[in-house]
This record gives C-alpha cells, sequence and structure tokens, in this order.
C-alpha cells in the first residue's frame, strides 16, 4: 500500500531536566526575507519553477550561473578531474593509485558530466509538462555503464588519451566495473535497450525497477555443477544516487473496512498489519550523441520503524533487534526468489507489489503536482507493463483513485484502462503468471476485492454481448475456477490495459490465436498489435565490436547509422571490394582470438581461433533447446571418435560455447549445465580429436561476456521449439555482428530471414502450426526415437559422460513422457542442417558474403524503431528536444 500520509512517528519523550522555553518572535534582522526551498517527493512543478526562479534576486542568480560546474571538455580537462577524484573522493595518490581506483576516479569524471545533463533533462520535462512515459519491468540488464557513457558522450578517445598519460590501459579501467545485477535475460536486455532508445530519441521516459542487492545470483560451476552464490555488485556503484527523502510506506496483510463519509458515501479502508520503506535509488541513462539523459529509479526496502529496535537489544533479545529490518530487506535481496516452496511464492508476490505501489505512488504524486483533473491523467502519463510482473500497478492505481482519491469506480476505471499498455513476451502456460486467491486474501485484502470488481465488471459485460456463452464467461474470467482458485494475471492485464502487444509477427498471430483467441473475441483484434523486438547499436555494435564499427563508418559516411540504421544497406555495395572484404575477415579472427583468450584464461582449455566458433549464450531452459544442441555436440563426437585418422584430418573444426543460468529451482536446465560441462570435460581431454571438437561452458554469463561472445562468433544457435520463442534478441546481436544463425522458424528468426534473405540463414525443424499435431501424436500414437539420437542416449546411458542417473530424467522426457519440445522429431532435420553449416563455411568467400550481407540489411532491427511504433502506436508520447542555444539553468527555466 502507497499511504497518502506517513505514519506517525514515535514522539521522543523531553528531558526532564532540560529547561522548556517557548521562544517567540523573529530570529534574522527585520526587513530580510528569504524564500523557503522545501523538496517535495519528486521535485518542483513547472509552475513552483517559475515562481521560485523569479523570486531568487538577480545578483544570486548571477554569482550561480557564474560558477554553475561544466563538467570536463578535452582531454586536460578530463585529467585533472581524475586526479581530483583520486586525491579527494577517494583519498589516494599516485602512488596508490591502481585499476580499480582509476576506474573510479574516471567513473565519477563521466559521472559528474552526466549529472549536468541528468538535471537539465528533468528540468527541461518538468518545465514542458508534456505527457510522460513509465516503463516498469522486473528487469534491467544495464551492462556496464562505463564504456557507454563514454560512448554516448563521445568523449572515449578523451578518455582513452587521459589514462594513457596518467599511466593506465582504458581496456583495463573497464574491466574493473561490475556489471549491474539487475536482470538475468532477454526480458531485462530489452528494457535495458528501450531506455537507451528513449534517452537517445529524447522521449521523456522513466524506468522503474527493484534494486537488488545480489541479483539474481553468480554463478559458479564446480565439479560441471551450477553453483549460486550472491553477487555482490553493490560493494562500489558509482552510477547510482541514493534518494533518502524520496520513501514510500507500502504496506501488507491487514484487514478491511468500510466506513460512510461525511456526504453518505461508501468508504473502503485498508489497515496493513505490516509496513516496508521503500527508497529510491536513481541511475542516470545517457542518450547517444543527444544531451538527452533520462532516469531509471529503482526501489530499494527498509524496515519502516528503522534498522534497529533499541528496546529489544537492551533486553538482549538480540536477534530479533534486527528481525524487522531482516524482514523487510528480503523483498529487494534476491531477482526472482525460487518460488518452489509457498513463502517462496508470497515473497516474489510481495516483491512485485512493494516495486509497483511505490512506483505509482510517484506517477502519482508528481501528476498531482500539476493540478489537473483527473480525467486528464492519460494524456500525462503511459505506463507499460513489461510482461505480467507490473500487473498489480492496474489494481493498485484503480486502489488509489477509489480508495484515496474518491473517484467513482467507473471513472477511475476508465482513466486506469486508457494509462496502461501491456507487453506479452510468452505463449507457455507456466510463465503466464497465476497466484492462488488464497495468497492474495492473505497478502493483499483490498486488491483482491478489487480484482474480484474488475472480473465482475467485466464477465457482466461479456455476458450481455454473449448471453448464449456461459463457457465463454469461465475461460475468460480473470479468476480460475480450479483447486485452488487463481488469479490470471496475464487476464488481469489484457482487461486492464488499452493495448496489447506480442514482441514478433509469429509471436503477436499466435498469443491471437491461441492463449488469448477468447479475448480477440470479446476486445475485437484492434486491442492486440504487434511491435517486433529490436536491439541498440549503439552497445551492440558500437560499443561491442568498435572495430567493425569503424570499418562500416568508413562505407557509410560516419556514425550516423548509429541512430538510423538503415543506413547500414551501404556496405551491401561493396561485398565485392577485396580491401573490405580483407578487413572484415581480418575483424572477426581478432575478435574470436580475444574470445579464445578469455577461454583459455577461465577454463584452461585452449581452443583454435580458426576453427568455426558455434555459440549459443541465453538463459537455460527446455524450450531453448541446450539439450538438442548438446545431444547434437555428442553426436558429431560419436562420429568423430568412429573415423579413421585419415577421415578426421578432412572435418571441420568446431567449438561449442554454451553460456547461461538456469533457475535456482529448476532441476532440468541444471541438469542441462551438468550435462555440457561433463561432455566438455570428456571431448577437450581427448587426443584422438584434438582441436576437431572442443566444448566449452562460459561460466556467470553476463552482458559484458556477451559483448565478447557476440562479435566472436560464426554460427549462433536460436533452436527454440517452433511457436514457442515470443522474439529473441541475441539472433539479432549475432547478425549485426557479422554471424550467421541457425535456427528454427521460431520468434523474431521468421522476420530476420525476410529481410536478410533464406540463403544467409539456416533453418531447421518442424513449423509453429505441425507442434500440436506431433505432441498430440506423441501422447496418443506411437512415438519412435530417432536412430541418431538413440545412440547419443545409449552412450550416455553407458556412463561416457558421468554417472548415468544424472541424466535419466533428460532421456526420459524425450523417449517416455512425450517428448514436448520434439527434440527427437527435429534432431535429424538439426544434424543435417549443421553439415550444411559445415560445408558452407568450407568456402570463406560464401561465406563472408553472407555475412556482409546479412549485417547490411538488418536495419530493421533497432530498438529506436521500436520505440517510435510504441510511441505512435501505444504511448502517444512525443519526443522533447533540448535547446542548445543556452547553457545551466535559465536555459532550462526559459525553454
Amino acid at each position: 500500500m502507497a499511504t497518502e500520509q506517513p505514519l506517525p512517528r514515535r514522539e521522543r519523550r523531553p528531558s526532564t531536566s532540560a529547561p522548556i522555553v517557548d521562544i517567540q518572535g523573529s530570529v534574522v534582522p527585520a526587513g530580510i526575507s528569504r524564500p523557503k526551498h522545501k523538496r517535495t517527493f519528486t521535485g518542483f512543478g513547472a509552475q513552483e519553477i517559475k515562481s521560485i526562479e523569479a523570486s531568487i534576486p538577480e545578483p544570486q542568480r548571477e554569482a550561480w550561473i557564474k560558477h554553475q560546474v561544466s563538467g570536463f571538455k578535452d582531454k586536460d580537462g578530463f585529467e585533472q578531474e581524475v586526479v581530483r577524484h583520486v586525491e579527494t573522493t577517494l583519498a589516494r595518490s599516485m602512488f596508490n593509485c591502481d585499476e580499480s581506483a582509476a576506474y573510479s576516479a574516471c567513473s565519477l569524471a563521466f559521472r559528474d558530466r552526466l549529472i549536468l545533463e541528468w538535471n537539465r533533462t528533468q528540468q527541461r520535462q518538468t518545465f514542458a509538462d508534456s505527457k510522460r512515459l513509465y516503463y516498469l519491468s522486473l528487469e534491467f540488464l544495464m551492462g556496464r555503464a562505463l564504456d557507454n557513457a563514454m560512448l554516448n558522450i563521445g568523449k572515449k578517445d578523451v578518455a582513452k588519451a587521459g589514462l594513457a598519460e596518467l599511466g593506465f590501459r582504458i581496456e583495463d579501467v573497464i574491466e574493473e566495473e561490475h556489471d549491474a545485477a539487475l536482470g538475468n535475460g532477454g526480458l531485462g536486455r530489452l528494457a535495458a535497450c528501450f531506455l537507451d532508445s528513449l534517452a537517445s530519441l529524447n522521449f521523456p521516459a522513466w524506468g522503474y525497477g527493484l534494486r537488488y542487492r545480489y541479483g539474481i545470483f553468480k554463478q559458479e560451476i564446480i565439479g560441471g555443477y551450477q553453483v549460486e552464490v550472491p553477487d555482490y555488485w553493490l560493494d562500489f556503484n558509482p552510477w547510482e544516487f541514493p534518494r533518502h527523502d524520496v520513501t514510500v510506506d507500502i504496506g501488507f496483510y491487514g484487514h478491511v473496512h468500510k466506513d460512510m463519509d461525511e456526504s453518505g458515501k461508501t468508504v473502503t479502508h485498508w489497515e496493513p498489519r505490516e509496513v516496508v520503506k521503500a527508497v529510491a535509488f536513481d541511475m542516470p541513462i545517457p542518450g547517444y550523441a543527444t544531451p538527452s539523459t533520462n532516469n531509471l529509479r529503482l526501489w530499494s526496502s527498509k524496515a519502516a520503524s528503522g534498522e534497529f529496535d533499541f528496546q529489544k537489544f537492551n533486553n538482549g533479545d538480540y536477534e530479533s533487534s534486527v528481525a524487522d529490518q531482516q524482514r523487510a530487506e528480503t523483498i529487494s535481496a534476491v531477482l526472482y526468489p525460487n518460488d518452489n516452496l509457498e513463502r517462496g511464492k508470497e515473497l516474489r508476490l510481495k516483491q512485485q507489489y512493494f516495486w509497483v505501489a511505490a512506483s505509482l505512488y510517484d506517477i502519482v504524486r508528481r501528476f498531482k503536482k500539476s493540478r489537473r483533473a483527473w480525467k486528464e491523467f492519460p494524456e500525462q502519463v503511459a505506463v507499460q507493463l513489461n510482461d505480467t510482473h507490473p500487473t498489480l500497478a492496474i489494481v493498485e492505481l484503480q486502489r488509489i483513485l477509489i480508495d484515496l482519491e474518491g473517484l467513482e469506480w467507473d471513472e477511475a476505471w476508465n482513466i486506469v484502462v486508457n494509462t496502461f499498455g501491456y507487453t506479452n513476451h510468452t505463449v507457455l502456460p507456466e510463465a503466464l503468471e497465476k497466484w492462488s486467491v488464497s495468497l492474495f486474501q492473505h497478502l493483499l485484502p483490498r486488491h483482491l476485492q478489487i480484482i474480484y470488481d474488475i472480473n465482475l465488471f467485466f464477465l457482466q459485460s461479456v455476458e450481455r454481448r454473449f448471453p448464449n456463452d456461459r463457457d465463454l464467461l469461465r475461460r475468460v474470467s480473470i479468476i480460475e475456477e480450479s483447486q485452488p482458485k487463481m488469479v490470471r494475471m496475464a487476464f488481469l492485464a489484457i482487461v486492464g490495459s488499452h493495448k496489447v502487444n506480442g514482441v514478433a509477427e509469429l509471436h503477436s498471430d499466435l498469443i491471437k490465436t491461441t492463449i488469448f483467441k477468447d479475448f480477440v473475441t470479446v476486445f475485437g483484434p484492434d486491442k492486440f498489435t504487434n511491435v517486433t523486438n529490436g536491439i541498440t547499436p549503439r552497445r551492440w555494435l558500437h560499443q561491442a565490436n568498435p572495430r567493425l564499427s569503424e570499418l562500416i563508418a568508413s562505407k557509410t559516411g560516419g556514425h550516423d547509422f548509429l541512430t538510423d540504421l538503415t543506413l547500414l544497406n551501404k556496405i551491401e555495395l561493396y561485398v565485392n571490394d577485396k580491401e573490405f572484404r580483407k578487413q572484415w575477415a581480418e575483424i572477426k579472427h581478432a575478435n574470436k582470438v580475444r574470445l579464445a583468450q578469455h577461454i583459455k584464461a577461465s577454463t584452461g582449455v585452449t581452443v583454435n581461433p580458426s576453427a568455426l566458433f558455434d555459440v549459443q549464450v541465453k538463459r537455460i531452459h527446455e524450450y531453448k533447446r541446450q539439450q538438442l544442441n548438446i545431444f547434437g555436440v555428442i553426436h558429431r563426437y560419436l562420429t568423430l571418435k568412429a573415423m579413421t585418422p585419415e577421415e578426421r584430418q578432412k572435418q571441420l573444426p568446431r567449438v561449442s560455447i554454451f553460456g547461461g543460468k538456469a533457475a535456482p529451482g529448476y532441476w532440468m536446465a541444471k541438469q542441462i549445465i551438468h550435462l555440457i560441462n561433463n561432455v566438455g570435460s570428456v571431448v577437450n581431454k581427448d587426443k584422438d580429436i584434438g582441436d576437431l571438437l572442443k566444448v566449452i561452458f562460459v561460466e556467470d554469463y553476463n552482458v559484458s561476456k556477451a559483448e565478447m561472445i557476440i562479435p566472436a562468433s560464426d554460427i549462433s544457435e536460436h533452436i527454440s521449439t517452433a511457436g514457442t520463442e515470443a522474439s529473441g534478441t541475441s539472433n539479432m546481436k549475432f547478425v549485426l555482428n557479422g554471424g550467421l544463425i541457425i535456427g528454427t522458424c521460431d520468434g523474431a528468426n521468421i522476420e530476420i530471414t525476410r529481410e536478410i534473405g533464406e540463403n544467409n540463414i539456416f533453418l531447421f525443424g518442424n513449423l509453429a502450426e505441425d507442434v500440436e499435431d506431433l505432441r498430440h501424436a506423441h501422447t496418443y500414437g506411437s512415438h519412435t526415437v530417432d536412430p541418431d539420437l538413440a545412440k547419443v542416449f545409449e552412450a550416455i546411458e553407458k556412463g561416457m559422460f558421468g554417472d548415468t542417473h544424472d541424466f535419466a530424467g533428460m532421456i526420459s522426457a524425450v523417449r517416455d513422457h512425450g517428448d514436448y519440445y520434439l527434440i527427437s522429431d527435429d534432431f535429424r532435420s538439426y544434424i543435417e542442417t549443421h553439415a550444411l553449416v559445415d560445408e558452407a563455411y568450407r568456402n570463406q568467400e560464401e561465406w563472408i558474403t553472407k555475412c556482409i550481407t546479412s549485417v547490411a540489411r538488418m536495419g530493421f532491427f533497432s530498438s529506436d524503431r521500436c520505440i517510435n511504433e510504441y510511441a505512435e502506436g501505444i504511448w502517444n508520447i512525443e519526443p522533447l528536444h533540448a535547446d542548445k542555444s543556452a547553457d545551466g539553468v535559465r536555459a532550462d527555466l526559459e525553454l
């Protein structure tokens, strides 16, 4: 609960020995008055800024503007800032300044510069008072901030030269930064790309998320197994700003009662039993080559009663003296706490409500400062729900409007629906969140009442339109009449939003024809739309692959392609240019050498950079089918072992590279990781095979490792069962960096194929429209395992790769339990397509042609294009450009 008033604090008892004096009268000389600056939770409103600006005397304004910080502009200015921060902020000197201290000082120098643009951007947006977007995502997989800030500000060369003069390599300094552990997979990375594009395109927007103290976890591989340990990424984070004055009290549990107000209207009151304090932490999000710097606000949880109960401590109850604080901090401790236990489920739901309630309190406060009528709320505020995790925001806004602001139900609901948009990211039933009614009743009793009311009014409207279809009511009800009863969050998100979008053309068609087809019947097709995902070329080309970015810039007339990715098409004119092709191949080889060095340093395995690098890096999940990949690797290994030495000499060397985390409670995914590592430990030591096959698992895969792996890829695997991957964005990153794809006709692979041409992608496997028929045949007909796959299973069961019992479940899922993800059905096609990859890679001239052509045709897959589509079709927001004619506060105030 976000209460309108903070809870009353216990008054401190006055000392009995101190005199009580009632002082009256002025404490300043007569005739002197000074405006008192009182900070509100979210700063000043536009009108307040005007009046305060007018009230500040001219000499004070001139003095302020005269001494405003401007940030470094050249190498000497940068060096001065770095040395100042080393000596004063870090209290070090040139005698004990190591790479870690250099990173800290360098980050602070760039941060200082960003803050100036950040403040001006917020002032500009507040003063313009235009519609603003709020992007709610449980994950923001930001990656390293320093390199991104250097490139977006356009001062990386300055920093490189300055650091060199001070005795440091810029690469070593950048390596010191921990990745922000605010996400896990594509959902979080998409959110990060969107924030980059929103700032680069000058849209007024804020991101809202949770400040996870330990991220999801840091992955270690011990004895072939994934082991989860805390990720202490917040030990030093110069990119966040604690806002201890921006706090919100959030309630849980308790009871609900109704009263009559003075006018005789029934008013509902929720009295929570437990209150937790949300504290804001802000991170600047710089745009590329623009002064716009937007904000990402993350909430951290604290005990509302304070960190420490002195009375309990003094009474000897030491553990419970900090119990409130420990219980509160668990809310923002870990991303996706294991929900295999009921307490884990409660913590997840608590986490989601805590975050959306704090965010909405912030958003509503900001709107109320404008003193507009409530009906104008959707004209000023757009909220996008990134998947089902923030769906409680719909219920919370309705609660705020009817319980706290006194609006009538219909008026409030109209505001809610016109405010929210919902992005669906999956068609997998298990990923469409459902929470038990009993858990809701216990944790959020008032919200459950509102959900039931929303459902009642919705079902009444459906019944009026479809009076003879009782089964339709059951199918679309937000409350699932199961044992136990469940709240279907995806259905609530659809009912409470004015637009629902999928993230690839196939996915958007699937949600309309499968999981949400009844809602298309109810609402009509116009409520459902498609926005195919994209990636930011600033990070995924310019930052991750700087040499390739510079080569492209040399042929496209500069770096404009980083803000208009369609300009990549110019490089297709050079596809037959010998010098261009030579440089292209050299850059790819250098990227592979860099990755090979990392593999050697981290795993001890030596890989040949001239081999084909075959990469699958993403979240470990059965539907993404890393098990199909490793079964294919085992098949390749068995085939090589069966050859004579002469036959082996004719084979193409390959390095199979895996990376990704399995959810702590996902047993099967963790066994897939175990099998990959066990296969690697056997294959990598086999002297008969040598360099012909290596199997590598990259530990603790994250954005920074992706920036090294993706540019080194020759072929990348996007092999989900057709119809299960909503879009995928790593497929776009690999192709943008000059790698080719082997994949199924799923997600964005289909649109990538349409853009780059069928000759430049290796597709295999069954189509989405055939999947259900195949699954039905497996269950009710005969199901035989592919003969070559059966040989793979036989090798595993003979103990070739360790204890056979470890992998029995993985084999049984295919052989005995219906093969839900169609591993056997697609295995033959998969192996044959890999043979085509080998054949194509042998012809390096043709391969390079495919790579260059593919990159040239990737212009559609920019997150800038996505954001423009969202802005026009869903959010109805306009960009707000900076006035570059003046500098400082006055320039912003005079806009």
